[in-house]
């Protein structure tokens, strides 16, 4: 929100109050606490008739500092709260020298000088991170009687600001205006399912304002050498979180707000939907599942969209019987195809549902300060909306869901979440505002623990559209509503990378394109970026996304691509062990990896898949396609091509092929089998060495479905000796220096075998080759 009228005036109607000096220190409990006057005080009557600041600072974990600042702190706190995790086990330094006061957690300083004008400096390794400056803490009033805290914070020169939630706005954030809002408007718009108030820039730390309800930023746009925050409230609360590389943002961040859970290996396959408001039934199911394995597109989950309720009656958790009149021995016959499956949910109930009574009577569903249910007509008629804050509402829903689990089904999509209203009551007594935001957050945990009790711990999953901070924790999340076409395509990709970006591991989106139906151009192009994600769903609005409705190419494609995915099997859930274990998301943006190369601080029209393979989507009718690669000698997966970094390259691909390129030094690890996701992914395992360096060692695990490890392979350089090490390795391996000759002999099926394939003797725990 905008303040200002220009640097000099404040707008109409407003007044602001700032931090101008400290008056006061207090040291207690390990925690920093400033008082602040908002003018100079000269004398005793300087402290009449004028607001004094309260601002607290802390250390929750080793690299982070928090800070609060108050006005007045009578309020009654409604909550909710966002879940935090601290380290019981750290202990900040506070220091004082002369007039200067400092607390220090791990490498992380904040630095007052109580002397001089008010200014919060925070430090890292000598280098000064940001600051709060003249107007950098403090609080504003309006005409029409609101109350906002806020908080700025410097940018240094070329200093730039991601994240903020899956955002398909510009990638870097300078320059807009960005409100922490929940709102359905689709991938081509400011507003964002997913909305996260935690942002990283390229200067080695990242902010996290901790406050569930609206936070207005201004990025270097009121004032375009800040980062502002404000909230509609009496103080604002934010950490500063230190690297200094982005991934150890992630890591502090993510440890603090939750960890992304890890999902099922099967969730990692291919996804086919019934659409949404296309016409479907058992036969087509069987007809879609059927045509797919005729096809040989290998296929993990089946999911019913909306429709496998009865119209105007969603959500009652009741499959139509008209239309699936045997609900029961369509799901067993579909499990025994080896398919998972999955079905739509939402968090409202429609009027015309007899469950609609059912929660009322109950107290289930949210009321209007006069007791009466919530209603509207927007997406069904009359609908209400389960409160979540209702412990009884929470146990009514679940049970509905434990039915569906019983029954066969395996996963939820969460669709929804995000039309959440303000002039409600909730039953814990919420505040209103800050429900709007968080509701999300119960929907989903509510599901999900669902599928861990049902399901085992290792085995639950969703396909959730909303999220805030901590709903991470809940994977996996998809990209919303978008267009058919490569303008889509490309915002899509721009959303999952910021999503990324703001602690969250998992990311999918609509192969194809929701709205509209897509070229045969669009669709084969989308369905090579679908799947080069970390999960992989066919679904739209309106038309069927089977292959074959686009053309035979559109086929091959798809079959090519999911079976390449599955031999990634092994790479894709160690990166996604990562993501579970350090909050490294398995799509990641290019600075990410690369914080060092000012050349990927602002691509978003590619990502690196795991740590170790670039993916650049070709966005264009041709195949043309622009992408760079940083330095060293990158190894094209597909056809064994080597080029050297740093360069921009413009080339033109088919679509059997697009931009694929494994790191320099690279050990990427190829599954034995192309048949489905699940498998012994260290029986048959082929390393693939890309370009070693001389005297490094590179460490490869293999993990298991369920997420343990069952193989470590050791590759080292030294000259032109390359050696390969296996420890706990019981099964066959091999070894693949790619390049660009074709095999031979041929080796272990699958795209894009090209090279010089080695193979150990049976038992072999070493092996040792030169490279000419």
């Amino acid at each position: 929100m905008k303040f200002t009228d220009g640097y000099w005036l404040m707008r109409d109607g407003v007044n602001a109050s700032f931090a101008a000096e400290v008056a006061e220190t207090r040291v207690e409990n390990e925690r920093l606490t400033l008082y602040a006057p908002v003018r100079h005080v000269e004398s005793r009557g300087h402290t009449l008739n004028s607001p004094l600041l309260t601002v607290e600072c802390w250390s929750p974990a080793d690299g982070v500092i928090g800070v609060r600042s108050s006005h007045h702190t009578g309020g009654v706190d409604h909550g909710p709260h966002f879940t935090l995790t601290t380290d019981p086990d750290h202990t900040p330094k506070i220091d004082r020298d002369g007039s200067v006061v400092a607390l220090t957690s791990g490498a992380l300083s904040l630095r007052v000088d109580t002397d001089g004008p008010w200014r919060l400096d925070f430090s890292a390794d000598g280098r000064l991170l940001t600051s709060a400056g003249r107007r950098g803490t403090g609080f504003v009033t309006t005409g029409d009687g609101q109350h906002y805290s806020l908080g700025q914070l410097s940018l240094d020169v070329g200093e730039l600001v991601y994240g903020l939630g899956e955002r398909f706005t510009p990638f870097v954030k300078n320059g807009q205006t960005v409100d922490i809002w929940q709102a359905d408007g689709g991938t081509a718009s400011e507003q964002a399912y997913k909305n996260v108030p935690f942002h990283l820039t390229n200067r080695g730390y990242g902010v996290f304002v901790n406050h569930p309800g609206r936070v207005s930023y201004e990025i270097a746009s009121e004032s375009v050498g800040q980062v502002q925050f404000s909230v509609r409230d009496q103080s604002v609360e934010y950490f500063i979180i230190y690297g200094p590389t982005p991934k150890e943002i992630l890591d502090r961040y993510t440890a603090l707000t939750g960890r992304p859970a890890l999902p099922p290996a099967w969730s990692l396959g291919l996804w086919l939907s019934t659409s949404f408001t296309t016409s479907y039934d058992e036969e087509t199911v069987n007809r879609f599942v059927s045509g797919m394995a005729e096809r040989d597109i290998p296929l993990g989950v089946f999911h019913f969209d909306c429709f496998w309720m009865r119209q105007y009656q969603w959500c009652d958790f009741t499959w139509d019987p008209e239309v699936f009149p045997d609900p029961d021995g369509m799901l067993r016959r579909l499990k025994e195809q080896d398919l998972r499956i999955s079905v739509w949910i939402n968090p409202y109930i429609a009027q015309k549902s007899p469950l609609f009574e059912e929660a009322g009577e109950q107290g289930f569903l949210v009321r209007k300060p006069n007791g009466d249910v919530w209603q509207w007509d927007l997406w069904q008629a009359g609908m209400g909306l389960v409160d979540f804050t209702h412990p009884g509402a929470r146990e009514w829903y679940t049970r509905k869901l434990r039915a569906l689990t019983r029954q066969g089904v395996d996963c939820f999509k969460t669709d929804f979440g995000e039309r959440v209203p303000t002039d409600v009551v909730w039953h814990d007594g919420a505040d209103p505002e800050r429900m709007h935001n968080y509701y999300t957050q119960l929907y989903n945990e509510t599901v999900f623990q669902v599928l861990t009790e049902e399901r085992g711990e290792n085995d639950a999953v969703l396909f959730a559209r909303s999220a805030t901070t901590g709903g991470q924790q809940f994977p996996v999340h998809w990209g919303g509503d978008c267009e058919s076409t490569f303008s889509a395509m490309a915002e899509s990709l721009r959303g999952g990378l910021s999503l990324g970006l703001s602690g969250f591991g998992f990311w999918s989106h609509d192969i194809g394109g929701f709205e509209g139906t897509p070229t045969p151009a669009v669709f084969k192009r989308w369905a090579q970026f679908g799947l080069l994600s970390s999960h992989s769903r066919l679904h739209g609005s309106k038309s069927y996304r089977v292959p074959w409705e686009y053309d035979e190419e559109a086929v091959a494609v798809t079959r090519d691509f999911t079976r390449l995915k599955h031999r990634l099997m092994p790479y894709l859930y160690e990166a996604s062990r990562q993501a579970a274990r350090q909050g490294t998301p398995v799509m990641r943006a290019m600075v990410l990896e690369f914080p060092d190369d000012p050349a990927c601080h602002t691509l978003d029209r590619q990502y690196m898949l795991g740590g170790d393979l670039l993916v650049a989507p070709v966005f264009t009718e041709d195949g043309t396609v622009e992408y760079y690669v940083p330095e060293g000698t990158w190894t094209h997966v597909l056809t064994g091509e080597q080029v050297r970094g740093p360069a921009w390259r413009r080339e033109t691909y088919g679509f059997d092929s697009l931009p694929l390129f494994a790191r320099p030094g690279s050990v990427v690890p190829f599954g034995g089998s192309t048949a489905g996701a699940v498998y012994d992914w260290a029986d048959g395992v082929t390393l693939r060495i890309h370009a070693p360096a001389d005297g490094i060692r590179v460490t490869t695990e293999i993990p298991a479905p369920d997420g343990s490890t069952t193989a470590v392979f050791h590759t080292r350089r030294d000259g032109d000796v390359l050696t390969v090490e296996a420890k706990d390795a019981t099964a066959p391996w091999h070894v693949l220096l790619p390049g660009p000759q074709p095999l031979a002999p041929p080796g272990p099926t699958g795209h894009g075998e090209r090279g010089l394939l080695l193979t150990p003797a049976p038992g072999a725990t070493s092996l040792t080759t030169r490279l000419s």
